[in-house]
């Protein structure tokens, strides 16, 4: 009965140390990993733009989560109670964001995502400040690139004073897609524009540009040209000649002469008229041939003149966006512009008086030959560009 109870006594001792044993190995491997779980979006940024971190799906197993610890692959990182972040990148390229999540139990569990960021295009633009009136102006982007070497494309709206894809906004238009740009001017002023470049990834750079264009300078001098038209022809009686001249085109009108002669015959002398109509101005003018002393040998003639038609040209600088427009400007001068346009001359024979000595014989000669000389007095402007130091 001893012997028994003794055994019973030393089998329920080796129990509990055993029990004490394996309780005690187990609590050195009891340590139950956390789940990591990780949500990053968006998962393609451009530089600058924030990614957002949703581990909340992450589970404990055992305990609870402590602890997230954070690291953005940029050399940055951060440590939450709770599993929701974000975090905003500056530079391109590609990182890997690693999450270590911790529970109660000191268990830890890691988890990985990847992260592109697309680098915004370097805009390099060379514009001149300024050109003058009628020159090019060279618009040079071609220095530009992509840091991650993307293919660029460019868009230029070179007026945005002008809606060319006429959709109501001004500053949006493509009016070239080259690199360079050579912007043609004629008026002074100032031109403002804008170029885009775009990598093609939804990364773009914009920049404004504004290019003043200046008139440019004339040195003007006037002289004075003698303009001289004739012509010469037969004419029987009531029949007429007409002819047209524009002695103004290139210059200011400042005084004519006109005379009209008949060629010398026996007898009466002819009756012609001589016409001039400058319909610019309505103005019109006629005058009649009077018979000429014969034996002095002097032939019927007509004469017609005007003096003091327009003010003097004034010698000087002068500015103008270009030498046609300042030619423009000085012809057409107000209170300068008389006479101007197209000048009709007609010449009618009114009468032609018979020379036959016996009048039952027909006329010899039912008309007569005539000259006309015009002379025409012009100041036309001089124009030399010149640049000033």
């Amino acid at each position: 009965m001893r012997v028994a109870a003794k055994a019973k006594s030393f089998s329920l001792s080796m129990l509990i140390v055993l029990s004490v044993f394996v309780s005690g190995c187990i609590g050195m491997d009891s340590t139950v990993d956390p789940r990591a779980s990780l949500q990053a979006y968006p998962l393609s940024i451009q530089e600058g733009e924030t990614v957002t971190f949703d581990a909340r799906d992450s589970e404990a197993v055992e305990g609870v989560v402590t602890g997230f610890e954070w690291d953005f692959g940029n050399g940055l990182k951060a440590e939450t109670v709770v599993g929701f972040t974000s975090h905003t990148y500056d530079k391109f390229g590609v990182y890997t964001v690693t999450l270590t999540v911790i529970n109660s139990q000191g268990g830890e569990d890691e988890i990985s995502s990847t992260i592109v960021v697309n680098g915004a295009p370097v805009l390099n633009l060379t514009i001149p400040d300024q050109v003058k009136s009628g020159d090019s102006a060279f618009l040079d982007a071609s220095g530009s690139f992509d840091p991650e070497g993307k293919d660029l494309t460019f868009s230029w709206d070179l007026d945005w004073t002008t809606d060319s894809d006429s959709d109501g906004d001004q500053r949006n238009d493509i009016d070239a897609t080259t690199p360079t740009v050579l912007l043609p001017t004629n008026v002074s002023g100032k031109v403002m524009g804008s170029l885009v470049i775009s990598d093609g990834a939804d990364a773009s750079v914009t920049e404004s540009f504004t290019i003043e264009i200046i008139t440019r300078s004339f040195e003007v001098k006037w002289i004075t040209e003698e303009l001289t038209f004739t012509w010469d022809d037969y004419l029987e009686q009531g029949s007429q000649w007409e002819d047209s001249i524009s002695p103004g085109d290139n210059g200011r009108i400042m005084e004519y002469s006109a005379i009209l002669q008949l060629e010398q015959e026996l007898g009466p002398q002819d009756n012609f008229t001589l016409t001039l109509l400058i319909e610019n101005d309505k103005y019109e003018k006629t005058v009649q041939t009077e018979g000429g002393n014969i034996t002095a040998n002097e032939t019927a003639k007509a004469t017609m003149e005007r003096d003091s038609i327009n003010p003097t040209g004034e010698d000087g600088i002068y500015t103008a966006d270009s030498e046609e427009d300042l030619m423009n400007l000085l012809i057409g001068q107000a209170g300068s512009r008389t006479a101007q346009g197209v000048w009709t001359w007609t010449v009618f024979a009114q009468q032609a008086d018979p020379d036959s000595v016996v009048e039952v014989l027909p006329d010899p000669d039912p008309g007569n030959n005539w000259d006309l000389e015009v002379i025409v007095i012009v100041m036309s402007p001089v124009l030399t560009e010149i640049t000033f130091g």
